[in-house]
């Protein structure tokens, strides 16, 4: 597998760093080149890090409910960087209150992410769409 570069990273005022750790690691496991921002992580720190590092995906997560309005312009924000090709995971508990997951799956589709991942979602279960998301934006067979 061709080494691809992952921007991992906690956006907004969440710091649930432990899930985090724990994505970084498998993800490397995995053989991934990960780029762990951390806890706190504002959109412009993910757009650095991204141009930076020349990356192929950023991974978002969000514990505190506040998922929709940190990531709010995001996806307009990697496309003015230049970043559009860049894929846009995000996973976790990412709106406040009890809401049916298709429609926080839609709402964050609609704002431009590529996957989006409920809470408890394991490595092994994102991996293989991870994977052929990847190949398939480099135009690789998978």
């Amino acid at each position: 597998m061709a080494e691809y570069t992952l921007i991992l990273g906690v956006i907004g005022s969440d710091v649930h760093a432990v899930g985090n750790k724990v994505l970084e690691v498998a993800l490397e496991e995995a053989g991934f080149h990960v780029v762990n921002l951390g806890v706190l992580v504002s959109q412009q720190e993910f757009i650095e890090a991204a141009i930076e590092t020349d990356a192929d995906a950023i991974l978002v997560t969000s514990l505190y409910g506040h998922g929709e309005i940190d990531c709010r312009g995001l996806k307009d924000a990697l496309i003015e960087a230049g970043l559009d090709d860049v894929l846009l995971y995000i996973g976790g508990y990412l709106v406040i209150g009890s809401q049916r997951w298709e429609d926080v799956e839609d709402k964050f589709r609609a704002m431009g992410f590529d996957r989006v991942y409920p809470p408890g979602t394991m490595v092994e279960d994102f991996l293989p769409q991870l994977r052929a998301d990847l190949a398939r934006q480099r135009g690789e067979s998978h």
